[in-house]
């Protein structure tokens, strides 16, 4: 194991974070798993990770604070979030808390570690000619409610005037593209 690409996986998914540790020590990487904020804080004092991936959802918080407290710790470090929650809003918010790139689930480590490679845009990237359904404009705005609320489902439900078992059963969709 070599101690030169130490890399963070804040995850409250245990299985989920101990199957993303076992593949990315086959890789080489020295990694660390925090499952909170709190323990990402008390991480962060006694090392320096190189690479970060970040769940977007952490219980009832949102990994974007983990993004902003990463970024504050180490500007240079390559931070990857990974999310079933996947939004323009909250891509945007990511991005500028200071994640180098936004994987929506499932990904996998091979796209993990290409995310980790990118360092800049990519301006050849393909425009769509589809537009945006009335669906899609749906979903972010609950997903741009959700970021607001911090990821609790019944404040976002109250914000956006709905009952929260339709705001659930929302969410439990699978995205309409």
């Amino acid at each position: 194991m070599t101690n030169d690409r130490p890399l963070l996986i804040l995850e409250d998914d245990a299985a989920f974070a101990r199957t993303l540790k076992r593949s990315f020590e086959r890789r080489g990487y020295e990694v660390m798993v925090c499952e909170g904020l709190e323990q990402l804080s008390e991480t962060l004092k006694n090392s320096k990770p190189g690479y970060a991936v970040v769940d977007l959802k952490l219980g009832t918080g949102s990994g974007l604070k983990g993004v902003k407290m990463l970024h504050e710790h180490d500007p240079e470090m390559r931070i990857v979030v990974l999310t079933g929650f996947a939004s323009i809003a909250t891509a945007v918010e990511a991005i500028k808390l200071g994640a180098s790139h936004y994987l929506a689930k499932p990904s996998n480590t091979d796209d993990i570690e290409a995310a980790f490679g990118k360092s800049s845009g990519d301006a050849e990237v393909p425009l769509t000619k589809r537009q945006t359904s009335i669906k899609m404009l749906e979903w972010e705005r609950i997903h741009e409610t959700l970021v607001e609320n911090d990821f609790n489902i019944s404040a976002t439900a109250r914000h956006l005037g709905m009952h929260r078992r339709t705001l659930a059963r929302k969410l439990e969709k699978r995205r309409v593209n």
